[in-house]
């Protein structure tokens, strides 16, 4: 399970290609431009194309940086967080590159595993692509963010690793939450982590951070749900998790 020094970076890749691959097409384009085109326009070309090289590697940089460099996947900062022993719940939208290490790293616990996506409201091309490249583990069951098969009070974490940014839908995230919290023993704690839309997160990333969801969207979506903060940190660069527990309960 061993991951390899570029498998963020690759996987990336792999599901936005078509973002790269228009970014080469333009570079392209306007290096062309600037060679065969009035040459009045070759500095405004070539400036262009140099911008457009520039932010898609520090695109990818920015991932390595995130994924691959700092070990996100060692889930070492989870510990702190997890019981020795309990009931807890991994939950994705199609793809899964946690469960096996989540098992692996804490085996005393008891994982379930829930996938939510739906094709109908989670339309991002990139998680279509993810689920047909991955295989799940077998014990993945398939839920709606709005009716989770779990019964109240049943599970003493849930995590949610780089998923639930993809139900866009304000009012589907907080029906979600809610089914969270109900599920969450008294003192159980739900862990989410996510890029933000924020000035690291634009810097790196450009447009493609209008993907993720600004801080105060999160902080909205939990309070809705009635759940307190009770930390947030950055297991890695760019990227935040927030620690949650039922309101007045005790963490």
């Amino acid at each position: 399970m061993k991951r390899s020094p570029f498998q963020g970076v690759a996987t990336v890749v792999r599901f936005n290609w078509h973002l790269y691959a228009i970014a080469l097409l333009t570079t392209a384009l306007l290096i062309i431009l600037a060679i065969v085109g009035p040459g009045g326009l070759a500095p405004y070309s070539v400036t262009l194309a140099s911008l457009v090289i520039l932010s898609t590697g520090l695109s990818l940089g920015a991932t390595w940086l995130a994924y691959d460099a700092c070990g996100l996947y060692t889930l070492t900062w989870l510990r702190p967080w997890l019981p020795t022993h309990g009931k807890a719940a991994n939950i994705h939208a199609g793809f899964d590159e946690t469960t096996r290490l989540l098992r692996a790293a804490f085996p005393n616990l008891t994982w379930r595993v829930f996938d939510f996506y739906d094709p109908v409201q989670h339309t991002e091309v990139s998680i279509r692509r993810a689920r047909r490249a991955a295989t799940p583990p077998a014990d993945t069951v398939s839920i709606s963010t709005r009716n989770l098969p779990l019964g109240p009070h049943s599970l003493d974490r849930i995590l949610l690793f780089l998923a639930a940014h993809e139900i866009r839908d304000p009012a589907e995230r907080t029906a979600f939450f809610a089914e969270l919290h109900h599920a969450l023993t008294p003192d159980g704690l739900l862990i989410v982590t996510e890029h933000l839309r924020d000035l690291p997160n634009i810097a790196a990333y450009n447009l493609g951070a209008w993907h993720f969801h600004s801080k105060a969207t999160w902080l909205t979506a939990f309070r809705s749900a009635h759940f307190d903060l009770v930390a947030t940190f950055h297991p890695a660069p760019l990227i935040t998790t927030f620690i949650l527990k039922k309101h007045g309960n005790p963490a």
